[in-house]
């Protein structure tokens, strides 16, 4: 029989920020001392991206890849030299005219940018690399001879939002989510077609509708035992928690961690787990740190403002991170999750 899991909505309070550690961690519980080591340092490891996101570490290769999505590419970068070259060209939008596609950003270095390329990637069971094309709005997986294979473009007939981010269970189970972003109107553009925004379940060739009323569903992560299912919300700035079910299907949705009374700089996005069952994701101030049973055990912090993250390193006990124009990295002291 399972214990019971003790669920704790999450806030930052003002001893914790008073208590906090100059430099790039922030320790709130002790137990973060053994997953971050006390001489942790972040590193920027190559920089000059639109807006980098999706990193996932590509172990038959030993490199990384992630999207730069206003570039409309999934980029390569190589640790043996530090270089950094094109994985794959019109990763998110292959049509000819990209007018009034991609939602409308800000970049510090290039002024406003378009969100029409590539966001989640990341690996199935069988090695191959699948990933979120925003401006296509579909999710695409990479045969061995470079094909295309499209997964998942529709829902009950209908067109989907702007695919984000997707994880895979070991038996091939595809969970997704679908907010608006990579729409020039988000929720208010004429060519949404779904009246909102969903997370997904992709199982035998199906799509299947898991949640609706999500606000912006975006990070999707799994636990390392596969029973429970992370999702988060920019909008509702919180991260929820599913039961997985024998068929895949999720149950029992909770409110695992609430941010919305940390009112600094820094949303929900990007999330991943470690071995030992810690959820990593993007938030106020950095990437939080939450252990299985929901206490807030710490934050990393970065020059600029995290996206997505991923474990890489052939031990796992690196943590890349792109964070807007630039991937950082962190040594850590636990191995993580790695598709």
């Amino acid at each position: 029989m399972r214990s019971p899991l003790v669920l704790v909505a999450l806030t930052v309070s003002t001893a914790a920020l008073l208590g906090q550690e100059a430099g790039p961690v922030t320790r709130l519980d002790p137990a973060l001392d053994a997953i971050v080591p006390a001489n942790a340092r972040v590193e920027r490891v190559a920089t000059g991206f639109g807006f980098a996101e999706g990193p996932v570490w590509v172990r038959s290769g030993g490199f990384l890849i992630f999207s730069d999505i206003p570039d409309n590419v999934i980029r390569k970068w190589n640790p043996a030299d530090g270089s950094v070259s094109v994985f794959l060209d019109k990763s998110g939008f292959t049509g000819t005219d990209p007018t009034g596609v991609g939602g409308e950003q800000t970049n510090v270095n290039r002024g406003t940018i378009y969100l029409i390329g590539s966001n989640g990637v990341t690996l199935d069971p069988q090695g191959r690399v699948a990933f979120n094309a925003m401006g296509d709005r579909q999710v695409v997986r990479i045969e061995p001879d470079g094909r295309r294979t499209i997964l998942a473009s529709h829902f009950d007939g209908k067109r989907l939002n702007s695919t984000n981010d997707l994880v895979f269970k070991k038996n091939g189970s595809l969970y997704f989510t679908d907010p608006p972003s990579g729409l020039r109107g988000r929720n208010d553009d004429p060519k949404k077609e779904l009246p909102f925004n969903g997370v997904y379940l992709m199982k035998d060739g199906k799509v299947h509708l898991l949640a609706r009323d999500l606000g912006n569903p975006n990070g999707v992560a799994l636990s390392p035992d596969e029973k429970v299912l992370y999702v988060n919300s920019t909008v509702d700035r919180k991260v929820f928690r599913f039961d997985v079910n024998a068929d895949d299907t999720v149950a029992n949705r909770q409110v695992f961690v609430d941010m919305t009374a940390d009112k600094r700089p820094g949303t929900p996005d990007g999330m991943k787990v470690d071995e030992r069952g810690n959820l990593y994701t993007t938030g106020p101030a950095g990437i939080w740190i939450v252990s299985p049973e929901g206490r807030h055990l710490g934050i990393l912090a970065f020059p600029e403002a995290p996206a997505n993250l991923a474990f890489g390193d052939a031990d796992g006990k690196t943590l890349y991170v792109t964070a807007r124009t630039s991937l950082y990295r962190i040594r850590l002291n636990v191995a993580g999750i790695r598709p």
